[in-house]
């Protein structure tokens, strides 16, 4: 587990971060944004768990939740050639597959959509689709990253399908879609 004695280091200060390996970078950089943007779309998630309850899909946010802190260890750790360290976390295929199968699970309770729909719908799917948006921020972060550097492409697949899953869970949470706010294209001209 982490310890941490001491909030401020001010090793920061002169704006650059340490990345999980010890070596430093600019805090403007695009690996950096990707970690912020994970960090925020776990909050958002965090907030969507409030309006959840102790439901079944709580339960799975907050093992997301705890996924969404590996995803940004791992995006904070520069990928080796050849052997990785054995302290480097990284996002494994089976964190991918798991919400793989959550989302076919929720899918097929779904029918299927014949419109794009607004965010919305009860407090709860409202709070997933903000979270799933910022999910979506997240993902173009950690793309802009890897045209960069090299990151984990598991953890990248990891991101995209976040999105999907918070997508699909929102809908379940909207009367399994009979509550979803169809677009109506052009209704406001």
């Amino acid at each position: 587990m982490v310890k941490l004695n001491k909030i401020y280091t001010r090793t920061g200060d002169g704006g650059t971060t340490g990345l999980v390996d010890g070596s430093r970078i600019a805090k403007h950089d695009p690996r950096m944004a990707a970690v912020g943007d994970v960090d925020e779309a776990n909050s958002a998630i965090g907030l969507a768990v409030l309006a959840l309850g102790d439901s079944p899909e709580a339960g799975w946010l907050r093992m997301i939740q705890n996924d969404m802190f590996d995803l940004g260890a791992d995006f904070a750790t520069p990928l080796v050639e050849g052997d990785e360290p054995a302290w480097a976390l990284r996002i494994v295929a089976s964190q991918v597959e798991r919400l793989e199968r959550e989302i076919d699970m929720m899918n097929a309770e779904l029918k299927p959509l014949d419109s794009f729909i607004l965010p919305g719908g009860s407090p709860a799917a409202s709070a997933i689709h903000l979270a799933r948006a910022i999910a979506r921020r997240a993902e173009r972060s950690a793309a802009a990253a890897a045209a960069h550097v090299a990151l984990n492409p598991i953890a990248l697949a990891y991101i995209n399908r976040l999105s999907d899953h918070l997508f699909v869970m929102a809908r379940r949470l909207n009367g399994n879609g009979a509550d979803d706010i169809k677009w109506v294209p052009g209704a406001s001209r």
